[in-house]
């Protein structure tokens, strides 16, 4: 849908980026690092991304044990 979604930053944040021009769309913070491949799923016709907020304690972010995932406004899917 014309979007790429990134974790895997030494922060603890989410983030969509435009697969078109780079620029970044949307983020939000991660109740611990994201230092995972997020993932995303079609249900019901609304598309969703999950990660794995963990962190890492070499990379120096929250440490945390939450999967977390985020709806994308209706329609968007496609």
């Amino acid at each position: 849908g014309g979007l790429i979604f990134i974790g895997a930053t030494l922060d603890d944040y989410i983030r969509a980026l435009s697969t078109e021009t780079g620029e970044e769309l949307w983020r939000a913070r991660l109740p611990g690092g994201g230092q995972a491949t997020p993932m995303t799923y079609l249900w019901k016709g609304r598309q969703y991304v999950v990660i794995y907020a963990g962190g890492h304690g070499r990379a120096g972010t929250r440490l945390n044990d939450t999967l977390i995932a985020y709806a994308l406004p209706e329609g968007a899917a496609r």
